[in-house]
């Protein structure tokens, strides 16, 4: 019997699982793919968070919610205690020699004529002369009806227009004497018109600067004007949705600008790495489709990484102990997010639709520089360096060593009136009333409030005050008491009484009288009134304990950024060296800009050449903010250039190759990159504010060190030098940690 054997059924050949695409790149797939719906989702984005913004309007912080540590305290109870608005304003007279009586009261009849029919004014006061005889002040009060709080300084400070108007009409009528009208209202007023305009010039300067910039860096116009239009729309959209949440984390003033700062720096910066590689992948033969998917997959890898490490970054500030910080970190938190959004969804979109167009019109000469080719400089810096690596590495470390050693010295300061010298005109004549009135200046304020919702003790709380004042006048600290007096709040459980102070809320003597105060004659109060609370606000208390704040919680803001950096940078390379080593470049470019700061703002190191002013201090909340500013923001450079080291290195080339043509390869976008930084934030340092001075010149130093020597010198020579090392990760991460590409 025959059998038959049947043919073996051939197995079908195992089918490999197509490789994971990362999720940006899938994004932008989607959006250059669906490019209208990418882009009309991004306009109906963007304009209602901006018309949602308006609509619901900013909740500013007040003062008492900026308040930290003691001071911070008795802010909150004497601003629940509902005393009266001070709306009251003086008018400084002064002569060259003597004011005689006769121009004293012809001056003074004269500003009460221009004062009466005025409805804004409440009341006016015969005038006070000073001791040297040729000054003299006269009182007067704005009308701000029942308005409390922060309502009656916002209304105050839309009454005195007229009246700071009237004053001048007076002025102009004595030319032989010096007239000035002084006041909360009308120092803020002044201020803030000085501030707007600032900001308003810093911002028509940013826009065709930046313009011009990516001009010079694209040679041609749309690509230029892409990175301008997305970091615009995404400085927009992060305002409207800090507008939102500050019904939540009420917003410090200061929050758009620093929105515009940081969004026009990274969204500027992820526009142009994106762009960059996609006409380097056309260049090379690649159709359009396939260059935005490289560009996605690279570029707008590294554009979620950095955007991620700048957020946890921002996210630090949260540690810092102060609201303002939180608004702060908010606000740039969320003009990151949407810039990161944005390039990864509208920006694909733009460039699928624009195609070569992107191109066009191009700038001969220009377009003809910037068309991406073999470079000529940075091979040869790359030669230069990586001949002797170590060398170089030593050499450019104790550089940096040596530019950070002045920040050990450094000492801090509020920015206070007296610190703006002349940026403000307003100030001079506000020195000179408290130079001729000591008790028109700073005073420390002590409260006292009951414990219970039982009225004080008002016999009591008298003599003890009365004890008080007393001691105070009696240490010789203190400006002129004569007027010291007891201010009871309309419900009877607050009191509080000023005690001026001589001189600047920050100077020695202030600081002086504020510790007596504190360490003795406080204490000696609350002794005699138990079942009460005491406290000391004003100028100097805020800048002691808003300093003391910092100065405890910034170990925990560095560790914070810190760890989270390692962490974000260890996951997106897979390598604890990498990561290690940002963290030792990043907080070496940190330390060196501090060394700068110190020596230009506190030594006064090249602050005429730099056009800045020498105030003798760096501004006391810089140092925490730029830290984690600048720990992000390096990160760009960082996150690109190792991420093009990265992706030479992957096929096999070796570690000394693969890091001189990561280096050459991002070289031009990065250079662009920071010159486009630079430019904005050397205009934020022009600015008339003192710690706007500190913080352009800071950042901008930061990012010229980073672009320069950390970039082109210190990471190659280190990466070199480490060779395989770079990539190192134990066996038991790589289990845990996610996959490279996902």
């Amino acid at each position: 019997m025959s059998t038959v054997s049947t043919p073996e059924r051939a197995r079908p050949a195992p089918t490999l699982a197509p490789p994971r695409v990362p999720a940006a790149q899938r994004l932008a797939r989607w959006s250059a793919t669906h490019r209208w719906t990418a882009i009309g989702l991004w306009v109906l984005l963007v304009a209602g968070t901006l018309v949602g913004g308006l609509a619901a309007g900013t909740r500013s912080q007040t003062g008492a919610e900026q308040g930290t540590g003691e001071s911070g305290r008795v802010d909150v109870a004497l601003e629940r205690a509902g005393f009266p608005p001070d709306t009251s304003e003086r008018v400084l007279v002064q002569a060259p020699t003597a004011l005689t009586d006769a121009e004293l009261a012809a001056v003074t009849s004269d500003l009460h004529d221009a004062w009466a029919d005025l409805p804004e004014v409440a009341s006016t006061g015969d005038p006070i002369r000073s001791t040297d005889g040729r000054s003299a002040l006269v009182p007067l009060t704005l009308d701000v009806g029942a308005a409390t709080g922060a309502d009656a300084d916002t209304k105050a400070a839309e009454q005195v227009a007229p009246v700071i108007a009237a004053t001048e009409s007076v002025a102009a009528q004595h030319p032989d004497l010096e007239v000035h009208q002084l006041g909360g209202a009308s120092l803020d007023v002044a201020i803030d018109e000085q501030v707007s305009g600032d900001f308003e010039r810093a911002e028509m300067l940013s826009l065709p600067v930046t313009f011009a910039i990516l001009l010079l860096a694209f040679g041609a116009i749309v690509a230029a004007g892409v990175p301008v239009l997305l970091a615009l729309s995404a400085v927009g959209s992060a305002i409207g949705l800090a507008a939102l949440v500050s019904h939540l984390i009420p917003a410090t003033d200061t929050l758009s600008s620093v929105i515009l700062l940081v969004g026009m720096a990274v969204g500027v910066d992820y526009s142009l790495f994106y762009v960059r590689r996609m006409r380097e992948e056309m260049a090379r033969g690649a159709d359009r489709r396939t260059a935005i998917d490289v560009a996605a997959a690279t570029s707008g890898r590294a554009v979620v990484t950095s955007g991620i490490a700048v957020i946890v970054s921002m996210a630090g500030l949260f540690f810092a102990g102060a609201s303002v910080f939180t608004s702060m970190a908010v606000g740039t938190m969320l003009v990151v997010a949407v810039a990161v959004l944005g390039s990864l969804t509208v920006l694909p979109a733009l460039l699928s639709l624009l195609g070569g167009a992107v191109d066009r019109p191009r700038i001969p000469l220009l377009h003809r520089l910037s068309r991406p080719g073999k470079p000529r400089f940075w091979p040869a810096v790359m030669r230069v360096v990586l001949a002797k690596p170590a060398v170089s590495l030593v050499l450019a470390g104790l550089a940096l060593v040596a530019l950070a050693l002045p920040a050990l010295g450094m000492k801090t300061g509020e920015a206070s009136m007296e610190a703006m010298g002349e940026s403000v005109p307003a100030i001079a004549p506000y020195v000179a009333m408290t130079d001729a009135f000591p008790q028109e200046g700073s005073a420390h304020t002590v409260a006292v409030w009951s414990s219970d919702d039982a009225p004080l003790d008002l016999a009591a709380t008298t003599a003890a005050t009365d004890h008080l004042v007393a001691d105070a006048k009696a240490s010789g600290l203190f400006a002129d008491l004569s007027d010291a007096s007891l201010d009871v709040s309309p419900d009877g459980r607050t009191a509080r009484i000023d005690l001026p102070v001589a001189g600047d809320p920050s100077g020695s003597d202030a600081t002086a009288s504020l510790a007596l105060l504190r360490d003795d004659l406080v204490p000696a109060l609350h002794a005699e009134l138990p079942s009460t609370s005491t406290g000391v606000t004003g100028d100097a208390a805020r800048t002691v304990d808003f300093g003391g704040t910092l100065s405890s919680h910034l170990p925990l803001v560095i560790a914070f950024v810190v760890v989270t950096s390692f962490v974000v940078l260890l996951i997106a390379f897979r390598s604890v060296v990498v990561a290690a080593t940002a963290i030792v470049l990043n907080a070496l470019s940190v330390s060196a800009a501090y060394g700068l700061l110190v020596l230009v703002f506190q030594h006064g190191v090249g602050a005429d050449l730099l056009g800045v002013t020498d105030a003798g201090f760096v501004v006391d909340w810089l140092p925490l903010f730029l830290f984690v500013i600048l720990f992000g923001l390096s990160m760009d450079y960082h996150v690109f250039v190792v991420s093009r080291i990265r992706e030479e290195h992957v096929p096999g080339v070796s570690t000394r190759v693969a890091v001189a043509r990561g280096v050459t390869a991002s070289a031009g976008v990065v250079t662009s990159a920071a010159i486009v930084m630079v430019a904005v934030f050397a205009i934020f340092a022009s600015l008339s504010l003192i710690e706007f001075m500190q913080l352009g010149i800071g950042l901008a130093a930061a990012v010229i060190i980073d672009a320069t020597v950390v970039r082109a010198v210190l990471l190659p020579s280190a990466m070199t030098l480490l060779g395989r090392y770079n990539w190192w990760l134990p066996r038991w991460m790589d289990r845990i940690l996610p996959a490279a590409h996902a």
